[in-house]
């Protein structure tokens, strides 16, 4: 089980090989998703908190990135966090998800990334509950619920 110092190691010396990659024009990309999906993923925008009923969804099911469809997350890791945005504990595979150092906005966090497609899914913080102790705070436009 990862915990946050692989987060952060990962994030400063890079992240496992995904299983296969997915590379796309960023025209491809605009043609293939909504605008709303297109400015989350490709532009690493942010949805409003409490916007999705994904939130407050926790029925057993596999969540797959929204561009990509890689399996991201298995609900049993989903959890109620309280900040509005659907939060995993752990996603479905070790190389599932890419982690990137962010230091925008005057704080250093982590981005959680699709390793398989690039698209940007949200963040990853060390204040998730046991075991893990990681929150993975996604943006729910980034994800599609798939069984």
């Amino acid at each position: 089980m990862m915990n946050w110092k692989d987060v952060l190691n990962f994030a400063d010396n890079g992240t496992p090989l995904p299983d296969k990659t997915v590379v796309k024009s960023e025209a491809e990309w605009q043609a293939l998703l909504s605008p709303e999906v297109f400015h989350i993923t490709r532009l690493k925008g942010t949805e409003r908190p409490h916007s999705s009923e994904l939130c407050n969804l926790f029925s057993s099911g596999i969540y797959s990135c929204a561009c990509c469809q890689t399996e991201l997350f298995d609900s049993s890791g989903k959890f109620e966090s309280g900040t509005g945005w659907p939060s995993f504990t752990e996603p479905i595979k070790s190389n599932a998800v890419a982690y990137s150092a962010d230091n925008s906005h005057g704080m250093r966090r982590v981005e959680a990334l699709c390793n398989t497609c690039g698209a940007h899914l949200g963040h990853v913080f060390p204040d998730g509950p046991a075991p893990s102790g990681l929150r993975f705070c996604i943006n729910a436009l980034a994800l599609r619920k798939t069984s």
